[in-house]
């Protein structure tokens, strides 16, 4: 298996293979187990259900993994290994509510949390010796920065985690850039249909992994079987999705660039996410409000396609006011500029 290709492990890994065994891992809706076997009690072990997803996942980013009840719920779980007083850093432009968390544990005391540019790798690699914990975004959300992961990991003297959900192992890998903890909200493109919560971390080594696993024990944030059948089923299909996705976000970006009510556009020249800003928040509130085919909803990584002005939310004030977060989705590239290029342009 350690020979196949990222798309092939898509497809094979987390499968049963015994004689009469079924091709797809059955929903196992069970929380306890008959004395003796593999699995006693699901908040402990887990069920069949949600270690083949984990077998998939781990196989993909080269780790072992472990599922969550949700992507936030991860971070809880990293968190938890850290002591009192750890030391924290943490891009600036990040995952809104991975910010929240940490601002909240710094509010209670419980974490020195240090906030830095995402691109600015010679301040990363001075805080990394310094710090307890690095966590990493790349691309980041939402402004599509690309950080040096291999260079800041080197220089971190803690553990270094890498939010891989915009980018997924089919772009990247991080755990062989130097990361010790890999987290995916497996809600955005590993799912695929916007219609589950889940998160998944992947861990280097066995023993980081078993640590997780006691946390996720220990705060009882054990995903749901249908969840974790789902996400798997999801996940089957995710390199085709992403490379039509890909394919499509990159036209548009080339478009959009030369569109003259746009100002900016960020695509980090690989993946289905990207972001353009428009002169203002008025401006970009039309767009959201103008789209037909495209959707105005928060989230991202599903087959349809969704916009979203994210300065309005908490925590996101130092985003460009007129920046729209674009997840693109399956849809027809050319009905999605025609439907772009209506809400640009008004009546």
């Amino acid at each position: 298996m350690n020979d196949w290709s990222p798309r092939t492990l898509a497809i094979a890994a987390g499968r049963p293979h015994g004689p009469g065994e079924p091709l797809n891992t059955p929903i196992v809706p069970a929380s306890s187990f008959g004395a003796g076997g593999e699995f006693t009690y699901a908040r402990s072990e887990g069920t069949p259900t949600w270690v083949a997803f984990e077998e998939a996942v781990g196989a993909l980013e080269g780790g072992h993994a472990t599922a969550f009840a949700s992507g936030v719920a991860t971070l809880s779980a990293v968190l938890d290994l850290l002591p009192v007083g750890a030391r924290v850093a943490v891009p600036t432009f990040s995952y809104a509510v991975t910010r929240g968390v940490l601002a909240h544990a710094q509010r209670l005391g419980r974490l020195t949390v240090t906030e830095l540019e995402p691109t600015d790798t010679a301040a990363w690699v001075e805080e990394a010796a310094r710090a307890d914990l690095v966590w990493l975004e790349s691309p980041t959300n939402p402004t599509l920065d690309v950080m040096e992961i291999a260079t800041i990991a080197a220089a971190t003297r803690g553990r270094v985690v890498v939010d891989n959900t915009f980018a997924t192992p089919l772009v990247q890998r991080p755990l062989t850039m130097g990361a010790d903890i890999v987290v995916h909200s497996a809600t955005k493109l590993i799912g695929g249909h916007s219609d589950l919560l889940l998160g998944v971390t992947v861990a280097a080594d066995e023993d980081l992994a078993r640590e997780l696993r006691d946390a996720r024990t220990r705060v009882g944030s054990t995903p749901g079987t249908l969840e974790a059948w789902l996400a798997l089923r999801g996940l089957r299909t995710m390199p085709v999705r992403l490379r039509e996705q890909s394919a499509t976000a990159a036209l548009l970006a080339e478009r959009l660039a030369g569109h003259p009510a746009v100002t900016r556009v960020r695509y980090p020249g690989s993946g289905m996410m990207l972001a353009f800003e428009l002169p203002d928040a008025e401006a970009a509130d039309r767009v959201c409000a103008s789209v037909r085919l495209i959707r105005a909803a928060t989230s991202l990584g599903g087959v349809e396609s969704l916009i979203e002005r994210r300065a309005w939310l908490a925590g996101e004030e130092r985003v460009p006011p007129g920046l729209l977060r674009f997840s693109v989705g399956l849809e027809d590239p050319e009905d999605l500029w025609q439907d772009l290029v209506a809400a640009l342009e008004g009546p």
